[in-house]
């Protein structure tokens, strides 16, 4: 066998640049020991950023898959982080040591928001494709989904104190869900545009909502009995007439009449003014519902209060002796009587506005928390890849917000346009549209930051003490890494600086710009006027005049040849000493954005918008090959040092690797969500940085792990099949009418592998019984003892556990949260085996709660078939007593336990007098709290 080529596999090594994802909102968290309001979570692509604002560090990073954030929401105590992705998928994080136990995949597409209960025990998300799910924190699984809106979920709102949800969606329809019969029971119709957040004020009482316009209006919500409800005024069949905008009458979702008079009310109580005229954008409260924080698409966060009852009450008061000083005075002008004067209760004196704080940027999403002292500490998350987070003091007449903190550091403000490493490959440089910073590639920290023009190409000056960039006013700008400093600015061309790159002799640059010219440069060192010192500087020394615009420049490794890529879709190539014409490469339908010539001079590839990459002879100009290498246009390409490997990068996400010898695609690098603009490998060929519209920058390391083109060819076509597998309809659970209420779970990969398993399992099951079977004939047979016939090999590799074991243990490992559509997708020709096994499992009471979940679930979905057979009848009995008296029993034992542990604490507390848990910091708090009031009282009497 003949030597095969070899390729060693790039892989992802870290992600920077990026500070927060405008994707998904921003959180306020706690850490352990933390203060309050000092930690916020932000999306950064894939992962999750924990960031601690006082220091401006990232303290924790919750590590993704592949799929971006879209949504994250804090659990009530702090400890747990949910977070939402873009496939749909729901992951719950511990923020003690930044891993994630939980997982729920219910969704088809993006999670637009998420919302905890009370107590943390459930989650409710609401997704792009309009679904609302409700999860099982606890027991890890979906309890159902809940189906009626038309459009993107943007909020929803579970009720502290009932089991009621609101939810709200760019159809622009409020609804409200009763989740005992989970059910809507309510449709709020009062909007003209979409709805795109919503609060709920004063105890739950009343729902604020913000649409596509400036107006905020506000429900009163009246919760009412049973009895009561038999006196409400009813318009068309019995229904309770809603007070909205245009007099409609509410929509009824389930046909049931006067469901929601035994529920609810809600009535239009009117509305309070934004100052932003366009629609929000997003609308939060802090935990006591005390202040509103909203804003638009601008750069204004507009801060609203809820006044409290006894605050309205005294405000009213104030408000009615004016008024009837008023008519005092009018009754004396007038010398007759004037009417008593009265003072109606509006919005505008329970809701006022705060004050209003000014960003640097627009903002893209807000979060509040109240603290000790009436201080509101607001967390902003900007359009710009900046957090600014602010403080200020509700208690004052007039507050005033003071800026607290602002993460820039880390990342650029705009899209990074070029990259480039240093000589010895420790170095990165990336240059956006307003600074130029340099990255130490091990730490990944920003060694310089630096302010300059919007930059479309850039290199390390050879000795790495200097930088160059080119930009879009056709300037050339030299940077002095040691001081920071801005060297000198070149007016160099008339044009878009488009392309820089270096002579082979290190003497000299060349500039390609769309004012039709390339020119040529040499270093030199001049004596500064201010300084003693010498500092580098550009000479202009000649000009290659070409008929269309310049996007790229290339030399060639021995310095002879320059190819120049030309808005006509060509790329010319010149001799070097002479600039007379050599060739001519013409293929490409569009412009070639990116070309580069191999270490040996003998292959250029270029990289068009067209989608294609063309290898090219450099001797005769020849076509090797032509690939179709992306699904959109080819942004960048470069050969890997002393290799004819190259990479290109386009704007379908996706980076990829080439042979330019056998014409092979090599591996994708998947990671960039948005577009990719540029890259860069190091000189050595170990590293590659990539930058992209997503604001973030990635590192890729070539690692030892040799590539197997046929193994990656299948990788591939093995996660195309996932995708059109997650596509699929949602599995039919048998004789159920889809309604508004669906299982909560969906078929996926993992689902139908954990089905396989199951069925693999019980394939083992009864091999292993026959087996026992032939081994008791065969021995009463021969008449003596046989030896055992040989068990299979996975049981042994199990620890040589019994065949039924084996099935719970495979039951057991399926994850909690996907067992049901699991089971769902297990053929019936199974089922009797496995109730016959579950039968036995409960007798010997193994994992009784979880196997009567599983028997159940078969049970509801299989009824007609289990019903109808009469081989079943004595197994389903026995099913029906055993598990009874077993779960009774669990039942008793975990009664007695919790009686004994509750002894057990009033005895510990009688004898040691102290207070356990909650109950403690209550006490201590009322101590303190004496203790300060006998103090002033002695005091006073001193």
């Amino acid at each position: 066998m003949g030597l095969t080529k070899q390729y060693l596999r790039y892989l992802s090594s870290a992600v920077f640049g990026v500070i927060g994802s405008q994707k998904a909102n921003i959180a306020f968290v706690t850490l352990r020991g933390g203060e309050k309001g000092r930690y916020v979570a932000v999306a950064a692509c894939e992962h999750v950023f924990i960031w601690d604002v006082r220091k401006g560090e990232k303290v924790l990073i919750l590590q993704g898959q592949k799929h971006e954030v879209t949504f994250l929401c804090p659990s009530p105590d702090g400890l747990h982080l949910a977070v939402g992705y873009e496939d749909g998928a729901v992951k719950i994080f511990s923020l003690l040591n930044g891993e994630s136990n939980v997982s729920f995949n219910g969704h088809k597409s993006a999670v637009s928001v998420i919302q905890y209960d009370a107590l943390g025990a459930r989650l409710v998300t609401g997704s792009k494709d309009t679904d609302v799910i409700v999860w099982d924190v606890i027991n890890e699984c979906g309890l159902y989904r809940l189906r009626g809106h038309k459009d993107v979920v943007t909020q929803v709102l579970l009720l502290k104190d009932r089991n009621l949800l609101v939810t709200c969606s760019k159809d622009t329809f409020v609804k409200w869900w009763d989740l005992d019969t989970q059910h809507c029971f309510r449709t709020i119709v009062g909007h003209r545009s979409e709805v795109w957040g919503m609060v709920l004020l004063n105890q739950e009482n009343r729902l604020l909502t913000g649409s596509a316009d400036s107006e905020l209006r506000a429900w009163d919500i009246h919760y009412l009995e049973e009895g009561k409800a038999q006196g409400e005024p009813k318009g068309k069949k019995g229904k309770t007439l809603l007070d909205n905008d245009d007099d409609d009458e509410d929509k009824e979702e389930d046909g049931d009449e006067g469901v929601e008079e035994r529920i609810l009310s809600c009535t239009k109580a009117g509305s309070i003014l934004r100052e932003a005229r366009d629609r929000l954008v997003s609308m939060t409260t802090d935990s006591r519902a005390r202040v509103i924080a909203c804003h638009g698409s601008d750069s204004i966060l507009e801060l609203f209060t809820v006044l409290s009852e006894d605050e309205v009450n005294k405000k009213m008061t104030k408000k009615l002796k004016t008024a009837k000083k008023k008519a005092a005075k009018a009754q004396e002008d007038a010398d007759k009587e004037v009417e008593e004067p009265k003072v109606e209760k509006m919005l505008k004196d329970e809701i006022i506005r705060l004050t209003n704080i000014k960003a640097s940027a627009k903002i893209r999403w807000v979060d509040c928390l109240s603290c000790a002292g009436g201080e509101l500490k607001v967390a902003l998350l900007l359009q710009n890849n900046t957090v600014e987070t602010y403080s200020l003091k509700t208690t004052d007449k007039t507050p005033e917000a003071n800026k607290t903190a602002r993460l820039t550091l880390g990342g650029h403000r705009t899209d990074v346009r070029t990259l480039a490493f240093s000589s010895d490959n420790l170095a990165v440089l990336s240059a956006s549209g307003d600074t130029v910073k340099v990255w130490n590639r091990s730490t990944l920290q920003v060694i310089r930051t630096m302010a300059c023009d919007y930059a479309l190409c850039s290199m390390f000056v050879p000795g790495d003490r200097q930088i160059i960039l080119g930009t879009k006013s056709g300037k050339l700008q030299i940077f002095e890494l040691a001081s920071g400093s801005l060297l000198e600015t070149v007016d160099a061309h008339d044009g878009a600086l488009w392309s820089l790159c270096l002579a082979p002799d290190q003497r000299g640059i060349v500039s390609g710009s769309a004012d039709k010219t390339a020119k040529f440069w040499d270093f030199e060192l001049i004596k500064d006027k201010e300084s003693t010192q010498k500092r580098l500087t550009v000479k202009h020394t000649r000009t290659l005049q070409l008929e269309e615009d310049v996007l790229c420049v290339k030399f060639s490794p021995d310095h002879r040849l320059l190819a120049v890529s030309l808005l006509d879709c060509t790329v010319k190539i010149f001799y070097t000493d002479s600039l007379k014409f050599f060739l001519s490469l013409y293929g490409h339908k569009l412009p070639v954005l990116c070309l580069d010539i191999s270490h040996d001079g003998t292959l250029i590839a270029t990289g068009s918008a067209d989608r294609n990459v063309k290898i090219w002879g450099l001797d005769f100009g020849d076509c090797h090959r032509s690939m179709f290498a992306h699904d959109d246009s080819v942004m960048f390409l470069q050969f890997v040092p002393k290799t004819h490997l190259f990479f290109t990068a386009g704007k379908d996400k996706k980076i990829k690797q080439w042979d330019a010898d056998k014409f092979q695609h090599i591996q994708t690098l998947e990671g960039h969500h948005r577009e990719v603009w540029c890259l860069a490998i190091s000189p050595n060929g170990d590293h590659l940085v990539s930058s992209s519209h997503d604001k973030s920058l990635r590192l890729w390391e070539r690692t030892r792990e040799p590539i197997i083109l046929e193994e990656e060819r299948e990788t591939e076509r093995e996660a195309e099949f996932e995708e059109s597998l997650a596509k699929d309809d949602m599995p039919v659970v048998p004789g159920e009418t889809p309604g508004e209420a669906a299982p909560a779970a969906k078929k996926t990969i993992e689902t139908v592998k954990a089905a396989e398993r199951i069925m693999e399992a019980l394939e083992i099951y009864k091999e292993e019984n026959r087996k026992l079977e032939e081994h008791k004939y065969a021995c009463g047979h021969a008449g003596k003892e046989l030896p055992p016939p040989k068990p299979n090999p996975i049981l042994v590799a199990f620890g040589n556990v019994s065949p039924s074991r084996y099935v719970l243990d495979v039951i057991r490992k399926v994850r909690s949260s996907e067992l049901e559509i699991s089971l769902l997708v297990l053929p019936f020709p199974y089922v009797p085996e496995l109730l016959k096994l579950f039968n036995s499992y409960i007798q010997q009471g193994l994992e009784v709660e979880l196997v009567c979940r599983c028997l159940f679930f078969l049970l509801k979905i299989h009824f007609g078939q289990i019903s109808s057979n009469q081989m079943m009848l004595s197994v389903i009995d026995e099913l029906r007593t055993n598990t009874l008296s077993k779960v009774q029993e669990i039942r008793d034992v975990m009664g007695f336990n919790s009686a004994a542990l509750q002894f057990l604490q009033r005895e510990v507390e009688s004898k040691e007098e102290v207070m356990f848990f909650a109950e403690a910091t209550g006490r201590l708090a009322e101590k303190k709290r004496k203790r300060r009031k006998r103090e002033r009282a002695i005091l006073t009497i001193a």
